[in-house]
């Protein structure tokens, strides 16, 4: 159908794929936990846009160019494993504050894992995250391909279908995110020291994150 091949096995591929922990679920759960949900489904769509752009970008040849040229690859990544260790870093200082004052009665606005500075947006800091990282592109290339029906009339189609199906999958994991850490927020603003441990795990593996794509390869 539409030059699909095992759709029910790319759903599933897809789930659990979405489901596994990352900068970008563990960011959305952040901002949702400090700003609510309207700031957390801002965030859901810097990803869902982050992710499209790279989807377009595989089906343009944006993986043939990192292929061909390596030092492409080497920028991007650098960019992104500096840009999710400076999240982290931001978040342990956070962390270290937080602590400090755990004995005294803080505000639920103080409460957050939130890395975003007042010149950033939920938003844009989503689709940055989103965005620095070479290897998502080379993985849509690669996963995407195996789905799709080679001698179908329109291999376009059937890559545009894929990725609204990846989408839609997304939203969904992400809308629980927003809600989960909406809930989150009051238990967290009772209990700092649990905060601030939380805080600073979360800070930590950004920063894993972040070493994780710089020892990466083509």
């Amino acid at each position: 159908m539409l030059g699909i091949i095992n759709l029910s096995t790319f759903i599933i591929g897809t789930v659990m794929i979405i489901i596994l922990p990352g900068p970008n679920s563990f960011y959305i759960l952040s901002i949702a936990s400090k700003y609510g949900i309207k700031a957390g489904y801002k965030a859901a769509f810097g990803v869902i846009s982050g992710d499209f752009f790279l989807i377009l970008a595989t089906i343009f040849g944006a993986a043939s160019l990192l292929h061909n040229f390596p030092i492409l690859f080497l920028i991007l990544k650098s960019g992104g494993a500096i840009y999710l260790s400076y999240l982290g870093i931001k978040l342990i200082k956070h962390a270290i504050t937080t602590w400090k004052n755990r004995n005294r009665p803080v505000a639920r606005e103080t409460i957050s894992f939130d890395v975003t500075n007042r010149k950033e947006t939920p938003y844009k800091t989503a689709l940055t995250i989103s965005l620095l990282n070479p290897k998502a592109i080379l993985f849509f290339l690669s996963f995407f391909i195996q789905f799709v029906d080679p001698k179908h009339d329109s291999p376009l189609l059937s890559f545009l279908v894929l990725s609204l199906i990846l989408e839609a999958i997304s939203i969904t994991y992400l809308t629980l995110l927003i809600f989960s850490g909406v809930k989150l927020s009051s238990y967290f603003a009772k209990n700092l020291r649990l905060t601030s441990i939380s805080i600073l795990i979360v800070g930590c593996l950004f920063i894993g994150f972040g070493i994780k794509l710089a020892m990466s390869n083509l």
